[in-house]
């Protein structure tokens, strides 16, 4: 069963340290961001000007001087234009949830993690900066990939976590 628990803190459930070897080496009550902050992709959902949902897959980057941030940005990527749907969702709404997951055959070794927040598009300044960094430092493929496009800022305010185990 999921916890739900305000702020910075998160519910841990137990989950098995070998789950998520090599990245930690025994489990703690940061387990989970640990494990969020090292999935390759994310499920981005905002809410539409209308009240329905948008969800899309993104790459993300935990600052790892305050887990309760999270950057995603628009690149170079074939779109048919960098002025998204998310944006505007988020111009018009800031709620917004990340979402990683782990499936595998064996049903013990499934888990989730889930981080609600409140975002703000950057389309200048530090946060940009900050933004580009950690994903060039996260994604080599940022080394052939241009990054050039606003940044998304996400202050985390909840932390939800499940596991199969």
């Amino acid at each position: 069963m999921a916890q739900r628990l305000p702020g910075r803190v998160i519910a841990v459930n137990h989950i098995p340290a070998a789950l998520f070897a090599p990245r930690v080496a025994q489990v703690s009550s940061t387990q989970p961001i640990t494990a969020f902050a090292g999935a390759p992709v994310a499920a981005l959902a905002t809410v539409r000007q209308d009240g329905r949902p948008h969800i899309v897959p993104v790459v993300f980057a935990v600052d790892p001087d305050r887990d309760d941030l999270v950057y995603t940005a628009i690149d170079t990527k074939p779109k048919s234009t960098q002025h998204l749907r998310r944006l505007d969702n988020i111009e018009h709404n800031p709620a917004v949830s990340l979402l990683v997951d782990h499936y595998d055959d064996d049903w013990t070794l499934l888990w989730w993690v889930r981080a609600d927040g409140t975002a703000v598009v950057h389309r200048s300044g530090d946060e940009v900066g900050r933004g580009y960094a950690l994903l060039r430092a996260k994604y080599p493929q940022y080394e052939r990939v241009a990054l050039n496009g606003p940044v998304v800022r996400i202050e985390i305010s909840n932390w939800v976590s499940w596991y199969g185990g």
